[in-house]
């Protein structure tokens, strides 16, 4: 169909509101309870921000206010969809998934993370990724262990 007979102002316009998809990881999509209830609202958010966008009239204004929202919505459902949520460890021996682990770097500084999934990872609130350089040296290590990350030595305090 020509330009001409569409109500937007240009091919360019249109494929400009057209945003390329969010990247998946390539790992497993492990994620908490909480992760998953998270990953459920992010996606009940970007359906009512993509709903909101729908209803504005003019064309290349809905394009544009609905491309974030609309690409948000492809993500989320496909990690709602391949979400596997992985039960708190029964055991507080070795650090696993959804392990909370305190730990002691070489320069005295005493660190304490839970580690999650990937979308529910925030190190500022004390939350890491379990495919992050940190967890993956921990992961099956127990009080005690020291291991090495990044050229420093982390020795375990405690895992809960």
């Amino acid at each position: 169909m020509s330009v001409a007979f569409t109500k937007e102002d240009s091919a360019e316009t249109a494929s400009e509101t057209l945003l390329p998809d969010r990247p998946v990881s390539p790992h497993p999509n492990l994620v908490t309870e909480a992760g998953l209830e998270a990953l459920e609202f992010q996606l009940h958010l970007a359906r009512e921000a993509y709903e909101t966008a729908q209803k504005i009239e003019d064309v290349n204004e809905r394009r544009r206010q609905a491309a974030i929202p609309l690409r948000d919505v492809r993500y989320f459902v496909a990690r709602v969809r391949t979400a596997q949520v992985v039960n708190n460890p029964t055991s507080t021996d070795t650090v696993a998934f959804g392990s909370t682990v305190t730990f002691r770097r070489d320069d005295g500084r005493v660190q304490k993370y839970h580690i999650v999934g990937e979308d529910e990872a925030d190190p500022k609130a004390g939350s890491i990724s379990f495919v992050s350089p940190v967890a993956r040296f921990l992961m099956g290590k127990a009080v005690g262990d020291e291991v090495g990350a990044s050229g420093q030595k982390l020795e375990i305090i405690s895992i809960s």
